[in-house]
């Protein structure tokens, strides 16, 4: 099948329906010379006429869309050949917008915007046989982002034109005439080249490389310079105190030169700078920064018998030194270091959280005694004295004593039989007593209950203690010495006699150290220490003390309660006394027997609350119900009615608002009051 017939038939058809509906004949607009070339020349003349000529020129078949019209006028004084006569026939299209799109044998004539979503404008620039044609082609990007060409591209294309960028490939995808097509081909040439971006190390002498870095990036924030292409990429590296610059070369250069405007020593001071301190302590801070500095250098540290020696590796770089009246370091040091050292001070220049220990000692103890017993006692005349003599657990079962002294048998239940008095060694007269019947039952109990609290810093040990000083015999020495009384007879003398005493606390004692933890828990290292005076014991050479003592390590949350440890004890002791046979007598033995019991219970706790104060409120609200509850006391202490003191007279602490509002009790100004805000400038410390 033919399709150059069916193109003429389709267009004779064309031009007789235009013709039917009145519209002028074409008139022939072009002469043919013998060589075969053509002289085009049209004045207004209807547009079919003109793709009508160009195919009958070019031998080329057209499909002509339904909204092609308009009228043309195409002036040529040279002839042409039939190719150069299709350019300019693709030139009118544009100019009139619209285009030729290839679709096999046919050339499709359709407005330009339809032939740019057409697919038959697949045709690349290069083999486009005119710079006229309507092509799409993907162009991809090596160097530079696809996305920020398109930006740049836009401008140069006309508006009907479209221009994509495709981020994952990192290409451009462009639908144009072949001409434009090929003229953003070229620009994009020579864009996408290899940039002179690089990366540049820029050290620092004076300046802080971090402080610098965040100076330096919000400039190349700026979204002109962003636009201009000009913005660089900034980093520090702390470890050398430099500088790392990427970006273009005028990017850099613009940043080097503001780098060198800024890495200038400071005026004030020079190289010496004193730094004040809230919360550590200078004179502690003094051996910790002379290692950094020696570490920093390069030297040794210094140890601790040179660690004020100006002579030492670290001071020849960096001279540290406290002054305790302020509270505060001088530091000479060399711009870098003294960096270094600023930032080590403020970490550790923050203030310290603080526990509040409170410790429960609950002793609980109970004691029971029991005696039961029978003496006999016979004073025959002054040379015969018989009898039992039992010692029993109270003082005065001694049944000579009562044979003498009636009346001071000992404690208890006592019943006895006094026969008379029988004349004694010394011719005084004594009681006879025939027979004693004791009996005594005690009992003890004790609550003790000990709740020493103290208040410390994290990582400081503490101490509290409530005791007496007893004094203790640990030793004594006597000399003899011998003398003449009347030239004669000697005599022996003690002279020089002296006695070694130490004293020791005997009461309560709690030391502690907290370490707060990173979440909520206390690491604590106890000692506690409970001691106490007892009875003079029979045997013993010097008082005697009952101690409690407790040392451990534990780990606690925050505001809980915890046993450290404790004590049961339970003691029973039975005692029997008898007279040989006659105690062994069932019923009438118990008449020569003499019986004790004693039962000891002692129960002992010991607990632990601490809790971290870690603001300045939490410390008020603790110290406040502390006061608070010394005043109640007080003023319970003052509705008794039978103190012989008058109640205005009767101690009672402030109110605590009023306390931290007024002079204190003395008159002088509180010091729980905060002292004035010194105004802004006054001070040399901030």
């Amino acid at each position: 099948m033919r399709v150059l017939p069916l193109a003429f038939a389709l267009f004779a058809a064309l031009q007789g329906a235009a013709f039917a509906q009145g519209a002028p004949e074409p008139q022939p607009g072009h002469a043919r010379t013998a060589d075969g070339r053509h002289t085009l020349n049209l004045k207004d003349a209807d547009i079919q006429a003109l793709i009508a000529t160009v195919s009958e020129i070019t031998g080329k078949n057209f499909i002509v869309g339904p909204t092609v019209q308009g009228k043309v006028t195409v002036v040529s004084a040279q002839p042409m050949r039939p190719d150069e006569i299709y350019d300019v026939f693709l030139s009118v299209l544009r100019v009139h917008g619209l285009a030729a799109v290839p679709s096999g044998s046919m050339i499709k004539i359709v407005p330009e915007s339809a032939a740019q979503a057409d697919g038959g404008a697949g045709v690349s620039a290069a083999r486009a046989e005119s710079s006229d044609e309507v092509v799409t082609q993907i162009v991809p990007v090596k160097h530079v982002s696809a996305a920020e060409l398109v930006a740049i591209l836009r401008p140069l294309m006309p508006q009907g034109s479209q221009l994509l960028a495709h981020s994952t490939s990192n290409s451009l995808v462009v639908s144009d005439r072949a001409g434009n097509v090929k003229r953003l081909i070229d620009i994009v040439q020579r864009i996408d080249t290899v940039s002179d971006a690089q990366v540049e190390v820029v050290p620092l002498r004076h300046a802080n490389a971090a402080e610098l870095a965040r100076t330096l990036t919000s400039l190349a924030d700026d979204k002109t310079a962003q636009a201009n292409g000009e913005a660089s990429r900034v980093f520090a590296d702390t470890r050398t105190n430099s500088i790392l610059l990427a970006g273009s070369k005028n990017g850099r250069l613009k940043l080097r030169a503001l780098i060198a405007h800024l890495d200038t020593p400071v005026i004030d001071g020079g190289d010496t700078q004193v730094v004040y301190l809230r919360y550590a302590s200078a004179k502690d801070l003094v051996p910790i920064l002379q290692g950094v500095a020696a570490t920093l250098s390069g030297s040794a540290p210094p140890t601790a018998a040179k660690a004020t020696d100006t002579a030492s590796g670290a001071a020849s770089v960096a001279t540290i030194q406290a002054h305790e009246e302020t509270n505060a370091l001088i530091i000479s040091a060399p711009p870098a270091i003294f960096r270094s050292l600023s930032a080590v001070v403020r970490q550790l220049d923050i203030r310290r959280s603080q526990v509040l220990i409170e410790a429960v000692i609950a002793e609980v103890a109970d004691q029971t005694a029991s005696e039961l017993g029978v003496q006999w006692q016979v004073a025959g005349n002054k040379h015969i004295v018989g009898g039992t003599n039992f010692t029993g657990a109270t003082p005065g079962n001694n049944i000579l004593s009562a044979s003498i002294n009636p009346f001071g048998i000992g404690n208890g239940f006592n019943l006895g039989y006094v026969a008379g008095t029988i004349p004694g060694p010394d011719g005084k007269p004594i009681a006879q007593l025939g027979a004693l019947i004791s009996a005594l039952r005690g009992d003890g109990k004790s609550n003790i209950l000990s709740t020493p609290s103290v208040l410390t810093l994290d990582n400081q040990e503490a101490q509290i203690k409530v005791a007496q000083e007893v004094p203790f015999l640990t030793g004594q020495y006597t000399t003899n010495a011998s003398s003449t009384v009347g030239g004669t007879t000697p005599t022996n003398g003690i002279t020089n006699p002296f006695q070694t005493i130490e004293r020791k606390d005997v009461g309560l004692v709690l030391k502690v150290k907290p370490q707060i933890n990173e979440g909520e828990s206390v690491r604590l290292d106890i000692h506690q220490e409970v001691s106490n005076l007892l009875p003079p014991v029979q045997g013993a050479v010097d008082l005697v003390t009952n101690k409690r003592e407790l040392t451990t390590s534990v780990l606690v949350k925050d505001d809980a309660l915890l046993v450290l440890g404790g004590l049961i004890d339970n003691q029973l002791k039975d005692n029997a006394q008898k007279v040989p046979v006659l105690g062994d007598v069932p019923l009438l033995g118990n008449l020569f027997r003499y019986r004790t019991n004693d039962h000891q219970k002692r129960d002992l706790m010991v607990f632990l609350h601490p809790k971290i104060l870690r603001d300045e409120a939490t410390e008020a609200s603790v110290s406040s119900e502390k006061y608070n509850y010394m005043r109640t006391e007080q003023l319970q202490m003052r509705q008794q009615d039978w103190p012989i003191t008058p109640r205005s007279q009767r101690p009672l602490l402030p109110d605590v608002h009023d306390f931290l509002a007024s002079p204190s009790l003395d008159g002088q100004p509180n010091l729980a009051q905060p002292p004035a805000r010194t105004p802004t400038g006054a001070s040399p410390r901030r």
